[in-house]
């Protein structure tokens, strides 16, 4: 079975991750999958807005971490992670959220321009408490959108903050009830399809550049700070911890 699911019509692309037995963690497969529909929606000129979503209840719980201890990062060069981070559409992109959407996976919703969540969904940064960091724009872009101390907060203990707080600092646009996080993205999603195409492309691709959501100095700049993290004996330690279900031994290393 694919570990992304496609559907366009009406103006509308929906991608919906589908690995839910890892609870739609993201593997290079499925980067390189989303990677390729993203071309798709751009190049389609029927196309006006997408949605990102997860199967199973979950949106993303962010980077496979068992492909991860086995060499595999799900990130592809000039796109980021999940084909996405890096580079998102000029095209409108709304993350209808339920469940997790942790690590990599809130990067994901970070880096879409709407986000549509169930009132029990969750967010968070979670990679510290891995001995990794946030290089997928996690933490370039939530201190632009919530108030720093907050962002600050999220990021350097790693917990999970809910859907609830994320609609209260502007996070969220809307909120739900479990289970129609899709459905109201897709109402939301129609709204914007009915306007005229060239121009919301044009209008999202200034706002976007107004607020620098995907300037590549900044991903450049955090590079040097980052590498040596994904690089280290703990990055390695808190994969294997993961796995084997136990409590990681830092090495600061």
């Amino acid at each position: 079975m694919s570990t992304l699911l496609t559907e366009f019509a009406d103006g509308v692309a929906v991608f919906t991750l589908n690995r839910p037995e890892a609870k739609n963690a993201m593997d290079l497969e499925t980067a390189k999958a989303l990677a390729a529909a993203l071309d798709e929606f751009e190049a389609r000129p029927d196309l006006t807005i997408g949605i990102l979503t997860g199967a199973g209840g979950t949106f993303c719980a962010g980077m496979d971490l068992k492909a991860f201890s086995r060499g595999e990062r799900p990130s592809l060069p000039g796109r980021g992670f999940g084909g996405l981070t890096e580079a998102p559409p000029t095209k409108p992109l709304i993350a209808a959220v339920e469940g997790w959407a942790l690590a990599g996976g809130c990067e994901l919703a970070l880096a879409s321009d709407l986000i549509v969540a169930s009132r029990e969904a969750k967010f968070g940064l979670p990679e510290v408490k891995r001995g990794l960091a946030a290089a997928a724009g996690g933490l370039l872009r939530l201190p632009k959108i919530l108030p720093y101390p907050l962002a600050m907060e999220i990021a350097i203990t790693g917990d999970p903050f809910s859907a609830e707080v994320a609609h209260r600092h502007g996070l969220v646009n809307r909120l739900t009830e479990p289970g129609e996080a899709l459905a109201e993205a897709r109402e939301l999603a129609a709204r914007v399809a009915a306007n005229g195409p060239m121009a919301v492309r044009a209008t999202k691709q200034v706002v976007s550049m107004a607020v620098s959501y995907t300037n590549p100095e900044a991903f450049a700049a955090q590079r040097r700070f980052i590498d040596p993290v994904f690089a280290s004996a703990d990055a390695q330690e808190g994969a294997r911890a993961f796995a084997e279900k136990r409590a990681p031994v830092w090495r600061g290393e």
